[in-house]
């Protein structure tokens, strides 16, 4: 392998590891991951709730399903329709990062609206931010809502839905002097004006189309969110939404890498157990396994979210399945095993620059595994990162190319 990958590769551990300094020093590997351990278990498990709010026909619930990788009729999807669905605040927990509940909201439709009353029917205080939804106007109810989040310190986010059939109407009605941009920036004055006279400053606005999320403004309001939430849950929430933009897709690319070498320590360092056929190599296959199938949900090289991503494009399956360059197979211990052989070949000599490094020293003491399970990881996320890049790619020319047609007819 080029030395100065090698050189790349062990810059990043170190810096990865830096804030552990104390703890390698202290004892060897297993000492370490004991303690690795803790930190493994709390990214996995640390819990996320969002509240979805607005009018009712707002599409509060498809924004529920859109944000969770569903449409409207799978079935763990929350209920549509231009009838109010939920009469209770309704969790609808993520399909793969179980650790994250969706919360649909009751309307906000009564004329007599109160937004104390309200917040305290939906137990305000349970929720890590809101979404906030109207599909026309931004009124009152809104804004009242709004400023009883403030005053509680809870974060939202306000998101004008439908755009798209705005953009469509505008369209048929002034076909010749038709300007989308115009329109976009219409709808958003309008929004920020109406928010503004309910005493909101400054008030950032999201414009969206549930059923073509590419287009507008979801991939800024993806940002928006990750930015807004707690720094210790940012990485529960970036690896669960959805990958339909470079931006996100390099924030989970990121947030992923930082905790590679920790769970290369802890499945060396916790119940290692030899692989079979990767000479001296030992290493907790499950964990690795489930590392594995962490990155191909959250960049949705999964075989549901392939299928689900064919039916939104109109284009075959295998169309997506032969864009793969990485591993297409559902995610086994007999894969893991197969890409560890491939990572050890060249194991030794990183085994060899990792024992100069300060600190990181200790990881050299189970031999090659730990070097092999690292490089196996780095290579198994590098290779989801750029087939999640290409999907994006086609997903983003097959939308284009849709929306090109139906301005033709």
């Amino acid at each position: 392998m080029d030395s100065q990958l090698f050189q790349s590769r062990i810059s990043q551990l170190s810096m990865d590891s830096g804030a552990l300094k104390e703890t390698f020093e202290a004892g060897n590997l297993p000492a370490v991951a004991a303690k690795l351990q803790a930190t493994l278990h709390a990214l996995d498990s640390v819990k996320l709730d969002i509240g979805v709010t607005g009018r009712t026909g707002s599409g509060k619930s498809t924004f529920v399903n859109a944000i969770r990788g569903l449409g409207d009729e799978d079935p763990n999807s929350a209920g549509t329709g231009v009838v109010e669905m939920t009469v209770e605040p309704t969790p609808y927990p993520h399909p793969k990062f179980r650790n994250i509940n969706i919360w649909d909201l009751p309307g906000i439709d009564t004329p007599t609206f109160q937004a104390d009353e309200y917040l305290q029917r939906v137990l305000a205080d349970r929720y890590d931010f809101f979404v906030i939804i109207t599909s026309d106007l931004f009124t009152a109810g809104h804004g009242q809502l709004a400023r009883g989040l403030l005053q509680r310190g809870k974060a939202f986010h306000l998101v004008r839905s439908k755009v798209d059939v705005d953009v469509a109407a505008s369209s048929r009605r002034r076909p010749r002097t038709f300007s989308e941009a115009r329109v976009l920036s219409q709808i958003r004055e309008d929004c920020w004006q109406r928010l503004k006279a309910e005493g909101l400053n400054s008030p950032k606005i999201f414009l969206l189309s549930m059923f073509e999320l590419a287009k507008y403004d979801f991939c800024l309001l993806e940002e928006s969110l990750v930015e807004g939430v707690e720094s210790h849950k940012q990485h529960a929430l970036v690896v669960a939404l959805p990958a339909i933009c470079k931006a996100i897709l390099e924030k989970k690319e990121a947030s992923l890498r930082k905790h590679v070498w920790l769970v290369a320590a802890v499945a060396c360092g916790i119940n290692p157990s030899p692989v079979p056929g990767v000479q001296d190599v030992a290493c907790d296959l499950d964990r690795l396994t489930h590392a594995l199938e962490g990155y191909h949900h959250s960049f949705g090289l999964d075989e549901d979210s392939l299928v689900k991503l064919a039916e939104q494009t109109g284009q075959p399956l295998h169309r997506f399945l032969e864009a793969i360059q990485g591993p297409r197979a559902t995610v086994t211990r007999e894969l893991v095993v197969d890409l560890l052989g491939q990572a050890s070949r060249d194991a030794s000599m990183f085994t060899q620059e990792l024992l100069h490094v300060p600190i990181l020293g200790a990881l050299a003491t189970c031999g090659i595994s730990f070097a092999t399970v690292y490089q196996m990881l780095r290579m198994s996320l590098d290779a989801a990162a750029e087939d999640a890049h290409t999907l994006i790619k086609i997903f983003q020319n097959s939308s284009e190319h849709r929306l090109s047609e139906n301005s033709n007819q």
